[in-house]
Formats: structure tokens, sequence, C-alpha cells
């Protein structure tokens, strides 16, 4: 019996120590963070070929030209030729483009729902996740900051993901990105907490729209890119490509 209290207390002293201080975070994929719940909707757009995406916008941009009191009655002779074709076109692949026009703000609130409402099977769960931490300025209470987005060049050379693909992080140790995109795995409480701050990254100013807030309990450094996951091309990115590719107003009739 006199042996009981020493070892009990080296069982507590162990147990209790700096080992077990730190908790083993739920291994997150990026793809957990959204809600699943309003993840699938009717995105007539989404069903769309590239060409047919391109002939919807510049029908869109033809359309405005045209209600435009601009251009010459050759111009404008031109515009419409342009656009009866461009709908006729799209009216042989079965797309109305009245009704897809319709559609616009129910898609429209459907897509921002989907990125940004946060699984809630996370908030407030430690878990661990690996991504590119960015550089923020800190709180005003002085707390460093940081964000972590799932691809290297995003809000930079490639535009911002959705708010709940990215995540805004309370460092809570010695450490801050060195660089912009640094590879870590972190470890914390995740809550969800939505946020946007406009703050210089590489390009400029840019909202920061985070709908998690990660309050780090530990911070691994990684030295490759191995933790890189793939990002589809966005509607963003979609729109700018379709610009680059046909041109509406003024120069449709060149």
């Amino acid at each position: 019996m006199r042996y009981w209290f020493p070892l009990m207390t080296i069982l507590a002293l162990a147990l209790c120590g700096p080992s077990a201080a730190v908790a083993q975070g739920v291994a997150l994929d990026w793809s957990d963070l959204p809600d699943p719940s309003v993840q699938v909707f009717d995105d007539p757009y989404r069903d769309l070929s590239p060409e047919q995406f391109d002939d919807v916008l510049f029908a869109v941009r033809l359309r405005g030209r045209l209600h435009q009191d601009v251009g010459s009655p050759e111009e404008r002779l031109k515009w419409q030729e342009l656009l009866i074709e461009t709908e006729d076109a799209l009216a042989s692949d079965g797309i109305d483009i009245d009704w897809l026009l319709d559609q616009r703000n129910v898609v429209a609130q459907n897509r921002e729902r989907a990125g940004t409402a946060g699984n809630p099977e996370f908030d407030g769960q430690t878990v661990t996740l690996a991504g590119f931490a960015i550089p923020a300025p800190p709180d005003a209470d002085g707390n460093a900051i940081a964000y972590l987005v799932p691809q290297r060049g995003m809000c930079s050379h490639m535009p911002p993901p959705p708010p709940n693909q990215m995540i805004r992080v309370r460092l809570n140790e010695d450490w801050t990105p060195s660089y912009v995109h640094e590879p870590v795995r972190l470890t914390g409480k995740l809550t969800i907490d939505p946020s946007e701050q406009n703050m210089m990254v590489v390009d400029g100013f840019l909202p920061m729209r985070a709908t998690f807030l990660l309050d780090t309990d530990s911070v691994e450094t990684l030295e490759t890119q191995g933790e890189r996951l793939e990002w589809t091309q966005g509607i963003a990115d979609r729109i700018r490509a379709a610009g680059n590719r046909k041109t509406g107003g003024s120069k449709a009739s060149e």
C-alpha cells in the first residue's frame, strides 16, 4: 500500500504532462468544411459547355448594347444579326436563354449558400488541417493572425476561394508565416465564425472572407508541396475566360 500513492502520483503527472497538453485533432480534408446540406441544387449554368456559356454571355452583351442609344445604324444592324444568330444556336441546343437568365438570382443565392455555409459537424471541434498560410495584420489585441487556404497562389495570382474554403487563423504560439503561402499543418479548435477583412496580399487589397476561425494549438511547417489540393475552375474564372474569347459591344461589328 505504501507504493500506491507514489504510483498514482506518477501516473497523474504523466497524464497531465506536456505530452497530453496538445489534443489530437480530427484530421480534415478541405472538402469536409462546406455544409453538405446546401451543396446539391439545380444549376442550369453548370450544365453548359464552355462554348454555350460563351454564347450566353455574348448574347447578354449584345442585348445590352442594343438597349442603349449607341452605335450607328449599320453597327446596330450587325449587332442584331449577331444576336439572332447566337440565340438560334443556343435554341438549337435546347437552351432557352430567357428562362436561363430568369434563373440568375436563384442560382446566385444557392451558390452563395454553398460557398459560405460551414459544416456544423465540426463547429467547436479540435481538428487538424493542412494548407497554405498567408500572413495577416494582427488582431486589435495584438494576437498574431494568418489565413489558411487549400492551394498555393489563392488570393494572389489566383482568385480567393469561397469563404468556407478559407480559415482565419489565430496563432497562439511564437510562430507566424515567414512568406505568403507557406505550407503548414495546423491543429486547433475550429469554430464557425464568419469574418471579412480587407488586406494587402500580393497583387493588391483583397476582401478576405472566411467562414471559419481556428485557434491553433500546434503548427507544423511542411517543406514540400505534397499537401496541395486540386481546385476546379470557378464561375468567376469562366466569366473572365469567356470575356477573352468573345467580344460584345462596339467590337461585335468588327
